[in-house]
């Protein structure tokens, strides 16, 4: 390949759309995720090989992969990369007022009554900005923030390395059985399996699930079910008819307001478990967003979710709680 160019300078757009392409491995998936065509992202990969004069790619291979000088190329300008992001992000929104472009993924936990306090109250603070919001399952959220398709998340923490991800720890959400009010035998011998009412539990691809099946698993207690659900309000609709028991979090009981006079709620018993409840944001999302969004959440979670749990439960007073901030 020709020596490296000196009649153009090395564009930013060039270096982006080759970590882009290493990452999908597609031109077309480029094309789509940065708004252009496959030909121009063509172009600015063959500008970026032209300028360097190594090959980058094999343009033999349908579809192209990186060459070994490519892939050494790609680990060396990651992190310049990310501070380079982190540094337009800051610069761009230190007045969060400035920010032009803001996507946020949250569980369905919160769907009813947090989130949408939190859009309205971006919307109001930061006027200019175009906003994108997804509701998906913890696993598909990370995923998405590690791909950089979105800025920041509300998720159940997952146990595995968030890697460069950033965990902001909101809230101690504990683990609580809830039975039917019409259940008659003991918690003990429910948990134990010595009764007939089975358990109901969240689908397995699903990290709280993961959560509840590990803590069993360390009890040595094995629950045959019948019924697996993705969908927290089906879960309790179930519960509520007498179907089964289960086990959840308050914050998901909160949500079930429609069918807690036909519910009871108790400690899980023996040592108790949770789940932390976490703001995760890409390396290179604005600390002034940050702060931003994670000042809304606490304080919706605290009004709108803890105080009112508290007054109905009192003793969740000390399980059910904000993680303060470090």
């Amino acid at each position: 390949m020709a020596t490296p160019s000196s009649h153009k300078d090395l564009s930013l757009k060039w270096l982006e759309l080759f970590q882009t392409y290493a990452r999908t491995h597609s031109l077309q998936a480029t094309a789509n995720e940065t708004g252009l065509s496959v030909s121009t992202v063509s172009h600015h990969l063959r500008s970026l090989e032209e300028y360097l004069g190594v090959a980058l790619f094999d343009h033999a291979r349908r579809p192209m992969v990186l060459t070994p000088t490519g892939r050494n190329f790609l680990r060396n300008i990651a992190q310049a990369m990310q501070g380079i992001r982190k540094a337009t992000a800051e610069a761009s929104s230190g007045n969060v007022a400035d920010a032009s472009y803001l996507r946020v993924g949250t569980i369905e936990d919160l769907d009813s009554d947090v989130t949408p306090e939190l859009a309205v109250h971006l919307s109001q603070k930061m006027p200019d900005c175009n906003f994108l919001y997804h509701t998906g399952t913890s696993h598909e959220i990370v995923k998405m923030l590690r791909h950089r398709e979105l800025d920041l998340g509300i998720v159940t923490s997952p146990a595995k390395s968030l890697n460069d991800l950033i965990d902001w720890p909101l809230l101690r959400d504990p683990f609580v059985a809830v039975l039917p009010k019409s259940a008659e035998s003991s918690l003990p011998d429910i948990v134990a399996g010595h009764t007939k009412l089975p358990f109901l539990q969240f689908s397995s691809d699903l990290i709280i699930a993961a959560q509840i099946e590990a803590q069993l698993r360390r009890l040595g207690v094995e629950l045959p079910n019948k019924f697996e659900c993705g969908n927290n309000q089906t879960l309790m609709a179930m519960v509520a008819a007498g179907a089964g028991w289960t086990i959840t979090t308050p914050l998901l009981f909160s949500r079930a307001r429609r069918f807690q006079p036909k519910l009871q709620m108790h400690p899980f018993p023996g040592k108790s478990f949770g789940r932390t409840l976490s703001l995760i944001t890409s390396p290179d999302c604005a600390r002034s967003v940050i702060d931003l969004v994670s000042h809304k959440l606490r304080s919706e979670l605290s009004q709108q979710v803890i105080a009112q749990t508290h007054r109905a439960i009192p003793w969740l007073k000390d399980q059910f709680t904000l993680i303060d901030q470090v």
